[in-house]
């Protein structure tokens, strides 16, 4: 029997302050929650072991929130708890999300005696006027501290956040921006366009101001790192993130590989098999939900092969290697001809390529428009089901409605 592997994610939801565009479910001022947090995700992780029984754990993810502004001891613990419950492997990749500002020395030095290997840090700008803009509580100089100790450390997996679209940011500050992250040799670069939430500080007070750049400006600024990182050897394996040979994000890829994950914590999502679900947003209801209180789930769903079609070209479409006719047509039993038409109406139009192992692929320029395109694909597959198959029309007809997300939504 082939070995099943399986992803962990564990949100930690405090943070010193929070963000002025951040709409992850996160918790400023909450200190005094951490105690009673930790006693019910050491108490969950303990009660999924059967749950993870059947897999290897190959990839653990610590996000947030600020997961080192919750402590090493705590997240070493609660990596401990889950070495305890499931069958992590020696080799996994095991990723903490850290902000410059709360980086040690002490703290990296435990995490990685614990088996932490990989550090995603949170940049966001090079620019300490923007960082003040948007509500960071680093400046530059903090990030080139931070990285220093990382690498004292013995990190040689190190991860770099970044965001372009800024209000007032130009192509210059961002080119400054990516010039002196390179600088700091980061295994692997994530740069995300600025996206305006509800409900988030920014977008009260950014919303339709002419301060934040233009599509077009943004376009620019995401066509410019695409082509600057790529000079620097940095891979484009997916919208938004670059990486050097061999440190593409593991865990990161089980999203858009379809493959198995279990979440942990307030807000977190699971995919198994076909059954997809998420936790509540509420750190009470999280804590109660494990006391046995009141209900965990806030989401609940089965997949049947309609949705894992759909899913397939969704999150494929997302890589830079694309998806494949083959592979589509043998997981899913599905003709991949109509979709092979659009997608060749788009290489006229340089949005898309046929690799030379015959995947299709979206251009840099296409993934600017991938939202749109990746919606007409799935109208297309959606219109082919229902044509042939007409007893599957209300299923068939969900595929089109199907909401897309955002290049940060992956959690």
């Amino acid at each position: 029997m082939e070995d099943r592997h399986l992803g962990v994610y564990i949100h930690i939801p405090f943070c010193a302050s929070k963000c002025g565009y951040c709409d992850f479910y996160s918790l400023a001022g909450c200190d005094g929650r951490m105690g009673s947090y930790q006693e019910a995700l050491l108490r969950h992780i303990g009660e999924a072991s059967a749950a993870m029984a059947p897999y290897y754990i190959d990839t653990v993810y610590f996000g947030g929130g600020t997961p080192s502004y919750f402590g090493a001891r705590r997240l070493t613990d609660a990596f401990n708890a889950l070495k305890r419950a499931g069958r992590v492997l020696k080799s996994a990749e095991v990723t903490v999300e850290c902000n410059p500002d709360s980086v040690t020395r002490h703290d990296l030095r435990l995490l990685r005696k614990e088996g932490v290997n990989r550090i995603s840090l949170g940049v966001q700008s090079a620019s300490d006027d923007l960082l003040k803009i948007i509500g960071r509580r680093h400046n530059f100089a903090q990030v080139k501290k931070a990285v220093k100790s990382i690498r004292a450390e013995g990190f040689q997996n190190l991860s770099v956040d970044l965001i372009y679209g800024l209000p007032n940011q130009t192509r210059d500050d961002w080119a400054d921006t990516l010039a002196r992250v390179l600088e700091l040799e980061p295994e692997h670069i994530s740069c995300y366009g600025l996206k305006l939430e509800e409900g988030t500080p920014m977008y009260r007070e950014y919303k339709d101001s002419p301060v934040i750049p233009t599509d077009d400006d943004q376009a620019d600024m995401y066509l410019y790192a695409v082509q600057t990182l790529g000079l620097y050897n940095y891979g484009q394996y997916e919208i938004s993130n670059f990486a050097r040979r061999g440190y593409e994000s593991r865990h990161n890829m089980k999203y858009w590989d379809l493959q198995d994950y279990l979440g942990f914590g307030p807000g977190a999502h699971s995919c198994i098999g076909d059954t997809r679900y998420s936790y509540v947003r509420s750190l009470d209801g999280y804590i109660a939900g494990v006391a046995g209180g009141q209900s965990l789930l806030d989401e609940y769903e089965k997949l049947d092969e309609l949705d894992r079609a759909a899913e397939y070209i969704l999150l494929g479409m997302r890589r830079a290697k694309g998806v494949s006719g083959e592979e589509y047509h043998r997981i899913y039993r599905s003709d991949f001809a109509p979709l092979e038409e659009l997608l060749r109406e788009y290489e006229k139009d340089g949005w898309t390529k046929r690799r030379p192992d015959g995947r299709w692929c979206f251009t840099p320029t296409g993934f600017l428009l991938s939202n749109i395109l990746i919606g007409s694909l799935l109208d297309a597959q959606a219109q082919h089901r229902l044509s042939a198959n007409p007893w599957m029309g209300d299923s068939a007809s969900e595929l089109g409605r199907i909401e897309l997300p955002s290049d940060r939504d992956i959690h």
